[in-house]
């Protein structure tokens, strides 16, 4: 049995995993874009204490490398089987959903180098992709998952929305959702930007400022491309903080929108006073699915 928590960001999708493990003898693989990579602690908001529990997939390679969902598919895979093997529970934790549905899904994904369409005009783009997929639900104004979809195409000449209706799930999984009243969660995402300050994002940041190094990797999370902008006098460090929330809002919407159309999650109401009741309730749930 694998078991996932899944949600958007600022829910206790860590917390929860650290409870589950302890009871369910289980091992946590992460599923965090941002958060297999060496060196970015602060903004991705890695687990500081694991208190005892196996982590797998976190700090596994360089913010130099591209590190993609068809990598994270073969390691997860193997994390699985070994966790499995040795009779434990493996605990798949993220907020990156296409790493969840790659790890556990019968998906193919190429490992060759994918087309950025760069100078192709979202309305271009879109066209090409109608083309090959008709069907599709992708907004046109959604660049990065319109070339997604194109490279998918280009890699399994099947249409991107195919795959979307054609999920075979590979191991026996109990999905798990964590959600919570929207202004409740923009309190705390809020509330933890301020955290990350007082932890030493800014010191953070600002060495992989003077790295030179602008890879994917640094550039995605949510925390480093908004410092570099103040670094480079563009903005004032209250700028950059203000957007960091809100960027950080946005992108649990997109989360919450994402969870809700491509999987089937058991949500649950997070109770931020008493958390022990929000654990309580994910273990009796699973325990009642066993």
């Amino acid at each position: 049995m694998v078991i996932v928590i899944a949600g958007p960001t600022g829910t206790g999708k860590t917390r929860l995993s650290l409870f589950l493990a302890k009871h369910l003898n289980g091992e946590i693989i992460n599923a965090d874009s941002t958060q297999v990579y060496k060196n970015l602690d602060i903004a991705t908001a890695k687990v500081k204490n694991m208190e005892g529990i196996p982590h797998h997939l976190i700090d596994i390679t360089n913010i130099t490398k591209d590190y993609t969902v068809f990598d994270y598919q073969k390691d997860a895979r193997k994390c699985l089987a070994d966790i499995l093997s040795r009779g434990k529970t493996p605990i798949i934790v993220g907020g990156t959903g296409l790493y969840i549905k790659a790890a556990l899904y019968d998906y193919e994904f190429s490992n060759k180098e994918h087309n950025t369409y760069e100078g192709l005009s979202n309305d271009e783009l879109y066209k090409k992709l109608l083309e090959v997929d008709p069907d599709t639900s992708i907004h046109l104004n959604n660049r990065r998952r319109v070339i997604s979809a194109l490279n998918y195409y280009e890699a399994n000449k099947v249409p991107y929305s195919k795959k979307e209706k054609n999920d075979k799930l590979l191991y026996d999984t109990i999905f798990i959702g964590l959600t919570v009243d929207r202004d409740i969660l923009y309190y705390k995402i809020n509330k933890r930007v301020d955290e990350m300050f007082n932890e030493g994002l800014l010191n953070e940041a600002r060495g992989l400022y003077e790295s030179g190094i602008r890879t994917k990797a640094v550039m995605t999370p949510i925390g480093y491309k908004e410092l570099f902008a103040y670094f480079d006098k563009e903005i004032s460090l209250e700028e950059a903080k203000e957007l960091m929330k809100k960027n950080s809002r946005h992108y649990a919407k997109r989360q919450y929108t994402w969870f809700n159309n491509q999987m089937k999650l058991k949500w649950f109401n997070v109770n931020y006073e008493n958390f022990y009741e929000t654990e309580e309730a994910v273990l009796n749930y699973i325990k009642s699915s066993l």
